[in-house]
């Protein structure tokens, strides 16, 4: 007996302990999943020491960045827009409310979270900037209360129109709507702020829109609505698929075993997930959906082979034993495929993937044992009265339905119509191949809820009156060398020379003093803080020595003293106006992009409070010409309402800049485009000064990871092609049957790829994991239908007599398995969020797909290489070995290969010891396949023997 019976044998002399057994382990592991933590942050897609991870995160804290709620007014209605007095009197109202949103931080009862107020952006919060007179820059509220008349709101709107600081970021040229800016102490509270302001909204009238969206509201908002629906959407196609099973197999007490299998699998695997800690994040939330159809392909394969092969005479042991006996090889290696495609996953940069695809990958394995054990002794409990009139003879042989008709023409037309069927499958290949060349990477977190969900609603609306609703931000920081460090020492020693030759006339011990200075600088060595730590250090030094000398050098070190203070402010990179000017002409070149709909940066600072500072006139928004002028317009902002709001834009030291961003559209394609002419302007227009730059913010975040993501999935599935392939080889002993084992795979996936291309989806996370579960779907098919031709050809020693019965019980099976899992998950379509439609149509896509390339490339393949396919032997063609050896190196085989793959992926300078490492169980696997008929030979020979008493 081998290993195949004895799983059987005991799972049917056992079936009680098995189903007690089965029950206890999925409670046990069910009872973990109350423990749940939800993570639906994209920017977990990578990992916490990700250097754009870690230097977004320094970046909010050196510009005390937040992220930010957007809330929008809109007033078509009115001809004043938003700029009447009952539409202003709510949108204080509002920002009223919105500066109560903090609680209790549960984690520190001292402190509070929720709304920071100060750096709220509001009418009512904002200063409007004006002229006091010649020289005088005047500072007041822009709303200081609602206004009473409507001249008094014409009055507000025509200051905030003539502010370009305000202009496209709080109000809309057009004058139709007002942006309010919530900044969040934490982002995960974005939820929570979007309900309280839903609920207040509801209670004002009038006729305003209101509009709440941003990134952190999308994503947050997302987690909350993706657990409804998977609480919504799973069940609903469970019992779609249960439905179409009864329909086939007309036995409730039957069809119930698969529902079993399904659940158990998703709860144990769920279960795992949560108790070895990870978070569910939008990755893992989708494992139910994905290993549904998985758990259930190989149940209905069971009940369709159980259905064709039921007698009573056989009575429901032998028929399952006759069943799984044929079955277990082809279900272990199918399960195995499915699951190295999803493991694969493990090879990608992401973490939130690579759990999603190990733990759907466990899942599927956890399936297959669950099938294996839990079906047979399910069978075993079913009393035999229950399957009276059941099976194919009970109902006088096969039925003529639609479906049966429907695949004996097909099995005629792929051995009449063999070559047709493969040129017209070569045309949608070079199809597919063109579509794949119009692929658009692209993925925008919100766009995963349908175009009528309020929040992408509200993106659609603020956008077209704004500057843009996805922030990012362009980090400036000087680019200093050590060489640029020495040289500057130099310069400023002449310069020092120069101060002390002017000074010797008036001053006798200024060379004295010179040369003391001279020294002091020779002593400095390059810090971390390049010229600014240098001067810093020079003038504490001089200040004490001024402080501490004689009269008569007393005045000297003074001079000096004055000669290092200003030289400290000079090198100051952003208050030197040709470097400010530099930043306002780089905001000016990605404004041409279209895709940067507002910028702000210290430069409008400066242009603002300069226009103001002359005369108010158009002519003089521009950037001073000297630093001292400079450095008293700051001065002068820092007297208004919220001076720290420039801290948002530079460093207190003026070391460090930040560009604050607005893009119109939150497509990782617009971000990528933004770069790509930040890049080119560096390129073609060198600084003033050398500066580094460096990007931050949600929206720059999201195309990293989309990167990651695509490349990994490739290398992932790159990996697992070769890993199937390989496993095909050795189930069917055969390189070139392992080859036509992987055609309904290669076609699959280049079709429905090819369809994305074509009609313009974009390539974004869901689709990308779907290469996993086409990998596990199709090589499925391919399997079952060549294991089952080769033992038909066998039995009947020609193609022509073999083909009828493969488009009999096979095909149907196949058949049953396509149209169950691809109506089943049709219910997903219906779902608000577009990763769950996603999946709904691409699932049935690829059911539809790998089925109808099984049932017609193949079997016409066959026929075409019929010779060369099923050489004459001198023994029959076996479709798998009787004993479980070969499973067993050959699964191990692979296992080593994966991980070889996977430290090939991370090598370095060990990339020579890995490849050697990878050959060893390659060689091995090339042997075992080489050698594989004769091991089984012996062992089949033996068991003879042993038999016969010898």
């Amino acid at each position: 007996m081998n290993i195949k019976q004895k799983i059987t044998d005991y799972s049917i002399r056992h079936y009680k302990l098995v189903a007690v057994v089965m029950v206890a382990v999925t409670l046990a592991l069910g009872a973990l999943i109350p423990l749940i933590k939800v993570d639906t942050d994209p920017e977990n897609m990578l990992s916490a020491d990700e250097p754009v991870r870690v230097f977004h995160s320094q970046n909010k804290k050196r510009f005390t960045l937040s992220d930010i709620v957007v809330v929008g007014v809109v007033n078509n209605k009115d001809p004043n827009g938003v700029f009447n007095t009952s539409s202003l009197a709510r949108i204080y109202e509002l920002t009223e409310f919105a500066k109560t949103l903090r609680w209790t931080d549960e984690d520190d009862p001292n402190q509070q979270v929720g709304v920071i107020e100060v750096d709220l952006l509001a009418p009512s919060l904002v200063d409007h900037i004006g002229q006091g007179g010649p020289g005088v820059v005047t500072f007041e509220w822009l709303m200081k209360e609602p206004p009473a008349t409507q001249a008094q709101a014409d009055e507000i709107k025509n200051k905030a129109m003539s502010n370009p600081l305000l202009k496209g970021t709080i109000v809309s040229e057009d004058g139709k709507a007002i942006c309010l800016y919530l900044p969040l102490t934490s982002k995960d509270l974005s939820h929570r702020v979007y309900k309280a302001l839903n609920a207040e909204i509801a209670k004002y009238a009038g006729d305003e829109e209101y509009h709440i969206t941003g990134l952190p509201v999308a994503e947050d908002t997302f987690g909350v609505e993706m657990f409804i629906q998977m609480a919504i959407s799973a069940p609903l196609a469970m019992v779609v698929i249960f439905i179409l099973m009864l329909v086939f197999f007309r036995k409730l007490v039957l069809v119930v075993s698969p529902m079993i299998v399904a659940m158990v699998s998703v709860i144990s695997t769920m279960g795992l997930l949560i108790g070895f800690g990870y978070p569910v994040h939008i990755m893992s939330s989708m494992i139910p959906i994905f290993l549904m159809p998985i758990s259930v392909v190989d149940s209905v394969h069971i009940l369709s082979e159980f259905f064709d092969r039921y007698t009573k005479s056989k009575g429901r042991r032998e028929t399952i034993i006759e069943v799984m006996d044929s079955l277990f090889t082809p279900m272990l290696y199918t399960s195995l495929t499915s699951a190295a495609g999803f493991f694969s996953l493990a090879l990608t940069p992401i973490p939130p993937v690579q759990v999603f695809g190990v733990f759907v990958g466990l899942g599927i394995m956890v399936a297959w044992v669950v099938t294996v054990t839990f079906v047979p002794a399910y069978v075993m409990m079913i009393r035999d009265r229950s399957l009276e009139n059941f099976g194919l003879e009970a109902q006088h042989g096969e039925k003529q339905t639609w479906l049966t008709r429907l695949l004996h023409g097909a099995g005629r037309l792929t051995y009449s119509k063999a070559k047709a069927i493969l040129v017209v499958f070569l045309v949608i290949i070079a199809i597919a191949i063109y579509g794949i060349t119009r692929i658009e990477i692209n993925d925008n977190p919100v766009k995963w809820f349908s175009k009528g969900h309020p929040i992408r609603r509200a993106d659609i609306e603020l956008n077209k009156h704004f500057g843009g609703t996805y922030m990012a931000y362009l980090a400036l920081d000087p680019n200093e060398t050590k060489t640029d460090y020495y040289e500057y020492i130099d310069t400023l020693r002449r310069r020092v020379v120069e101060k002390g030759t002017e000074l010797k006339a008036e001053f006798p011990e200024a060379p004295s003093v010179t040369s003391e200075i001279e020294k002091l600088l020779l002593e400095q060595a390059p810090g971390e803080g390049g010229k600014t730590e240098l001067l810093e250090t020079i003038v504490k030094a001089v200040g004490e020595k001024e402080a501490s000398a004689a009269k008569a050098q007393a005045d000297v070190w003074y001079e000096f003293l004055d000669f290092f203070e200003l030289e400290a402010e000079a090198v100051k990179p952003f208050k030197q106006p040709e470097v400010l000017r530099y930043i306002s002409k780089l905001q000016d070149h990605l404004a041409g992009t279209g895709l940067v709909g507002k910028s702000n940066s210290v430069a409008d600072v400066v242009k603002k409070v300069y226009q103001e500072l002359i005369d108010g006139r158009q002519e003089n928004y521009r950037i001073p010409d000297t630093s001292p002028a400079v450095a008293q317009c700051l001065i002068q902002f820092q007297s208004s309402h919220n001076p720290d709001d420039l801290w948002h834009f530079v460093t207190t030291d003026y070391m460090h800049a930040n560009i604050w961003l607005q893009l119109t559209s939150g497509d990782n394609k617009d971000m990528q485009k933004v770069v790509a002419a930040a890049d080119e302007f560096f390129r073609d227009n060198p600084p003033p000064i050398k500066l580094n730059y460096h990007w931050a913010g949600l929206t720059y975040i999201n195309i990293v990871w989309q990167e990651k993501m695509v490349w990994g999935m490739l290398q992932s599935f790159l990996g697992s092609f070769v890993i199937v392939f390989i496993m095909m080889a050795v189930l069917f002993r055969s390189v070139l049957w392992g080859l036509i084992c992987m055609i309904p795979l290669t076609i699959t996936i280049a079709a429905i790829y090819g369809i994305i291309g074509l009609v313009g989806k974009d390539y974004d996370m869901p689709v990308a994991v779907l290469s996993a579960l086409t990998l596990g779907m199709a090589v499925d098919f391919a399997i079952h239908f060549l294991e089952r031709a080769r033992v038909a050809y066998a039995q009947t020693g020609s193609w022509a007599k073999a083909a009828p019965e493969m488009f009999g019980e096979p095909a149907r099976a196949i058949s049953r398995n396509v149209l169950v899992i691809a109506i089943g998950f049709l219910p997903l379509l219906a779902a608000p969020l577009v990763p769950y439609k996603t999946v709904g149509i691409f699932l049935c896509a690829i059911m539809a797909l790998s089925g109808a390339v099984t049932l017609l490339v193949l079997p016409a393949m066959i026929t075409l290489f019929e010779k060369r396919l099923f050489k004459p032997a001198a023994e029959p063609i076996r479709p798998s070995c009787n004993c479980g050896f070969c499973v067993v190196i050959s699964a191990a085989s692979v296992l080593l290969v994966a991980l070889n793959i996977h430290q090939f992926a991370i090598v370095g300078w060990t990339k020579l010891v890995w490849v050697s490492a990878a050959a060893i169980p390659v060689m091995a696997l090339a042997c075992g396949v080489m050698s594989r008929r004769r091991v089984c030979r012996l062992i089949d020979e033996n068991k003879s023997q042993t038999k016969s008493g010898v």
